[in-house]
């Protein structure tokens, strides 16, 4: 009988990570975000957790020594292109310092996290509003009321009318 010899088999490769790290150059500090998250949401959480001073995160790109970025625009999700390539945040003072073209303004893009926002609080119903609304109603009556009194002495009216002629 042959005797089989297994071979080593190399170990597979680890899986790939199930996130993604994005440096913010204005705070300075890499963000984790799960794979498949688009642009725009993580853009927009990043842009959240910076202080009033910095500049505000445009879009996402990738970048590699010695290649040209990659612009992650709001829609697109976000990937690792693998080794050396690294995902950062472009913001508003890389934006002034591009060039002699016009200043990009970011556009607001809205995240549903699944939490309900804050609604803005507005002032309580004062008694004078009230009183409007009250009175536009009696208004809303009284001249239903006339109208009412009209039509129905119309027929006399007009039987008067034609007495005096």
């Amino acid at each position: 009988m042959a005797e089989e010899t297994e071979s080593p088999q190399p170990p597979p490769p680890p899986p790939p990570p199930t996130y993604l790290e994005v440096y913010c150059k204005s705070s300075k500090r890499t963000r984790r975000f799960a794979a498949g998250t688009d642009a725009g949401s993580a853009v927009t959480m990043i842009n959240r957790t910076l202080r009033k001073v910095d500049p505000l995160a445009l879009h996402i790109e990738a970048v590699k020594e010695g290649e040209e970025p990659i612009a992650f625009g709001p829609k697109s999700v976000l990937v690792d292109y693998g080794d050396g390539w690294k995902l950062r945040t472009f913001n508003e003072a890389d934006e002034i310092f591009a060039g002699p073209h016009y200043r990009l303004l970011p556009t607001p893009v809205q995240v549903s996290s699944g939490l309900r926002t804050k609604k803005k609080s507005s002032k309580p119903i004062s008694f004078l509003y009230i009183f409007k609304v009250v009175f536009a109603f009696i208004l809303l009556f009284v001249l239903g009321a006339i109208f009412t009194l009209v039509l129905d002495n119309l027929p006399a009216l007009i039987l008067f009318i034609k007495s005096l002629k």
